[in-house]
């Protein structure tokens, strides 16, 4: 697809999310609902800049399509498709993206659209189509959510851990949309909120909307300092969460992953209790999900909701799904939500310690790396290490569906994959020697990038 990615519509505002694109979207989003029978939605926007006037070409959109709208304001994305369970939802953002661009995410029942309707909804717009008849189109109202949204994530996390009356966490939100949304749940659970960056500017002046550990340098440096017993840092439309220790060090994405998983799974009383997550995640998943009684299943990257929808299907109960950064909650609902993590762990590290949870979690190290592959050598490139990775490490299981996954007796890995945006393919890797091993796997990607090229 041209116009939708992994993650809905970005892009910059003045070149491709302009708000006639947001228009010819929103109205084929109006069209494509009616056909379902459905005629509500609620639109929502981070704090970019852009969002007011984007906001008002959707909301048009859809009413020239016969939709009726509710407009929710600035909220962030998991308030909106918390307020999308049983109608239609639009949300506009560009999540941790510069403050030059914008985007649109378009969900149903609370789940992103999937690939299906997202390709029905781009022919849409790619063969024009005009709007309802004047007598048929739809009328838009204001309305309030973000109160109910807060208090369920507070029913919510009472479920888990203990009373966070003596932890001191210190929330970055980075100017976005968590500044509505993190503090004010955790001060109702208890907790002493410390903010960074708690006012929401589309500018992002604090810092970039991405939380790396670079960008969380302030926030590690007050941990560190004795500020707070706990980080959290966010995006700019609250789906993503990075945790800090007490010592400022960013806590590895995987192992948050991990604690998540093996708590749902523990937690859980039904028959087959399932993790959803993606290739690139660490074994250290697996290996608790196994030790509670669980399984993990593995979907492409930017595909959780197909995959918990696949999971469901062949007959697991999925208790949580997960990439890293990003969780999927689906005893509290089936759209990404870092304030329902944010919630959860600290409630969890309340009860335990963020020590004692990440003890039982093997922590190997961990590399990226990125092999020059041209975008048009990718497909014979991938054929090609389907054999080779295999033949160079004789003693590993290999799973060929997302990429070539290798995973070793010692539950060590690496996943080859083309990356989807760039001219390279990805070499990842957890082992306990990673540096000697991951080169080792470079040096097979070379080859075979190689040698497609002299064909």
């Amino acid at each position: 697809m041209d116009l939708f990615g992994t993650a809905g519509i970005r892009g910059d505002v003045t070149e491709r999310v302009t708000p006639g694109l947001v228009l010819d979207v929103a109205r084929a989003l109006g069209a494509h609902a009616r056909e379902a029978g459905d005629r509500e939605f609620v639109v929502g926007r981070d704090g970019r800049v852009t969002g007011p006037a984007l906001a008002a070409a959707a909301e048009a959109g859809l009413e020239a399509a016969g939709a009726d709208v509710r407009r929710v304001g600035q909220v962030p994305t998991p308030a909106l498709a918390f307020a999308s369970r049983g109608r239609r939802g639009v949300m506009l953002t560009a999540s941790h993206n510069p403050p030059t661009d914008n985007g649109v995410k378009a969900f149903v029942d609370g789940v992103e659209y999937g690939e299906t309707a997202e390709t029905a909804v781009e022919e849409a717009v790619a063969a024009g189509g005009a709007p309802a008849d004047w007598d048929e189109w739809g009328d838009g109202a204001h309305e309030d959510v973000l109160d109910a949204y807060r208090a369920a994530v507070v029913d919510y996390a009472r479920e888990f851990g203990d009373t966070p009356e003596r932890l001191r966490v210190a929330v970055d939100c980075g100017n976005g949309m968590a500044s509505v949304a993190t503090p004010q749940v955790l001060r109702e659970l208890g907790v002493e909120v410390v903010t960074l960056n708690a006012t929401v500017d589309g500018h992002f002046p604090g810092r970039e909307s991405k939380p790396t550990p670079e960008s969380l340098a302030d926030l590690r440096a007050f941990v560190r300092e004795g500020g707070a017993e706990l980080g959290i840092g966010h995006d700019g439309d609250a789906d993503r969460i990075v945790v800090v220790d007490g010592d400022g060090e960013v806590v590895h994405e995987d192992t948050v992953l991990a604690i998540l998983a093996e708590r749902y799974v523990r937690t859980s009383d039904v028959a087959d209790p399932v993790v959803v997550t993606t290739p690139n995640a660490s074994g250290r998943i697996d290996e608790r999900v196994a030790a509670a009684g669980g399984r993990v299943e593995r979907v492409a990257l930017g595909y959780l909701h197909d995959g918990i929808a696949a999971a469901r299907a062949g007959g697991g109960d999925v208790v949580f799904a997960a990439e890293p950064w990003k969780h999927v909650h689906t005893g509290f609902g089936d759209w990404i939500d870092a304030v329902v993590s944010a919630a959860v762990l600290t409630r969890l590290v309340a009860d335990e310690g963020l020590a004692a949870l990440r003890a039982p979690v093997t922590e190997r190290p961990y590399r990226k790396v990125s092999v020059d592959c041209p975008d048009e050598a990718k497909p014979a490139a991938m054929e090609r290490l389907g054999e080779a990775l295999p033949a160079a490490f004789p003693d590993a299981e290999v799973d060929p569906e997302y990429g070539v996954r290798l995973t070793f007796p010692d539950a060590s890995w690496t996943l080859v994959r083309p990356s989807g945006t760039e001219p390279y393919v990805r070499v990842y890797a957890e082992h306990d020697g990673v540096d000697p091993f991951v080169a080792e796997v470079a040096a097979v990607v070379e080859s075979a990038v190689e040698a497609v090229s002299d064909e």
